[in-house]
């Protein structure tokens, strides 16, 4: 009995020294849908979750959100590995997948819950975030928009949210396509935004001729 007792005991002590390695990393880019599959294609990655962030309201519902006033912004959080991957690298997948330009809107979507926002979690990551910035309106030639503040609480969405674009395939590509969300991100970056993590490019064609 004492046996497995410490046993335990060891499994709880590693699963804590095991947690406390993983580091957290959470960032808005419009509808957060789209923002889970690039984070989640990258060695590394533990976990994604979306959620809403960045208001005052706690535990807010996705209809609060969506009307207004709430102050949150639909975002993800990302668990990782940072012996695997560095900060600096999830903020490069961070702004090939937004439109750095616009405030209070993301392709389709508009309204503050849709903004564009990176949530610094610590010093390093505010200087991470700040640079990545500066060298992303070097190259795009126009000021960015997108904003970068400390994190305050993270709300999870309802589960019905949660890895969307795996539990629904073809109803996330109709909403990817009309929203025009791909067509945008190759205007701003290049055909560089669209390459995954395998190298191929994503597919611009309509959806729907998939079902025909």
């Amino acid at each position: 009995m004492i046996r497995r007792f410490t046993w335990v005991a060891m499994l709880l002590v590693f699963a804590r020294a095991a947690s406390a390695e993983e580091a957290i990393a959470t960032f808005a880019g419009g509808c957060f849908w789209c923002m889970e599959p690039p984070f989640e294609a990258l060695p590394g990655v533990s976990t994604v979750v979306s959620g809403y962030t960045g208001g005052t309201k706690e535990n807010p519902t996705y209809e609060e959100v969506s009307a207004g006033g709430t102050g949150h912004a639909e975002a993800v959080l990302v668990r990782y590995d940072p012996a695997k991957l560095r900060y600096e690298d999830l903020l490069a997948v961070f702004w090939r997948n937004v439109d750095p330009t616009v405030s209070d809107r993301q392709f389709c979507d508009v309204g503050p819950e849709y903004r564009s926002a990176i949530f610094v979690h610590d010093a390093s990551q505010r200087k991470a975030a700040e640079a990545s910035r500066d060298e992303v309106a070097k190259r795009l030639g126009v000021p960015v928009r997108t904003e970068i503040t400390d994190a305050g609480p993270f709300h999870p969405a309802e589960e019905y949210h949660q890895d969307y674009a795996k539990k629904n395939p073809l109803r996330y590509r109709y909403y990817r396509y009309n929203c025009g969300r791909d067509a945008r991100l190759e205007e701003v970056w290049g055909a560089a935004a669209l390459l995954r993590s395998d190298g191929r490019g994503a597919d611009l064609r309509d959806p729907r001729r998939e079902a025909e």
